[in-house]
């Protein structure tokens, strides 16, 4: 897939999964960054399964891409600012 598809898809798919989760927009560069990281973690998981991951700019890799991005927003991410020992 061509660098403009990977934006693409993900400025729709991270739209769609920050808009399943939290119910607003992150802003546009948040949502195509969550957007191809959903990809990677969805096309991991879907591998993992036995099934195709992101095959390019069509339905299924959008799909794929909006599972992966909801579940990476779904994850407890650590707390990085939290120096309390």
């Amino acid at each position: 897939m061509s660098i403009l598809a990977w934006i693409i898809l993900g400025l729709v798919a991270g739209f769609i999964g920050s808009k399943i989760v939290n119910k607003s927009g992150e802003g546009i560069i948040r949502d195509i960054l969550l957007g191809i990281v959903g990809a990677f973690v969805g096309g991991f998981f879907f591998s993992l399964l036995g099934a195709q991951g992101v095959t390019g700019l069509n339905l299924w890799s959008l799909i794929v891409a909006v599972i992966g991005a909801v579940v990476f927003l779904r994850v407890p991410q650590p707390d990085v600012c939290n120096t309390t020992a």
